[in-house]
């Protein structure tokens, strides 16, 4: 079982940046990736980083605006998240899955609660 915890989230005016963060008692074995889900969408893929060459991939909108990075000492995946924009406003959510890389929710095992991100314009 795995638990995570995101923080980070929070009130930003475009532009702005934020860093999550996910924290785990271990992310050893497991791919990481980020999720969010906007008011009345759909889940949707950001990010994700994976178990042990740490490759990440990024959803179509990120644009080289978001990083994905694991700190496996301290057993946290950051999503580092620069030039935010209004429709970047959704719940931030951090999942675990034990084989590689994927973007399909359906395919991670473990969720966090979530982080509100809330960009105003």
């Amino acid at each position: 079982q795995v638990q995570l915890v995101e923080t980070g989230g929070g009130l930003v005016q475009a532009g702005a940046s934020l860093r999550l963060s996910c924290a785990a008692r271990t992310f050893s074995g497991y791919t990481v990736g980020w999720f969010r889900q906007a008011p009345g969408k759909g889940r949707e893929f950001v990010a994700a980083v994976t178990r042990y060459s740490g490759n990440s991939n990024y959803g179509e909108f990120v644009k080289g605006r978001f990083t994905i990075s694991r700190n496996n000492d301290n057993n946290i995946v950051y999503l580092q998240m620069n030039s935010l924009k209004p429709e970047d406003t959704a719940v931030y959510y951090c999942a675990a899955r034990s084989g590689t890389y994927s973007a399909n929710d359906y395919q991670y095992a473990y969720w966090g609660r979530g982080t509100q991100v809330t960009v105003s314009s």
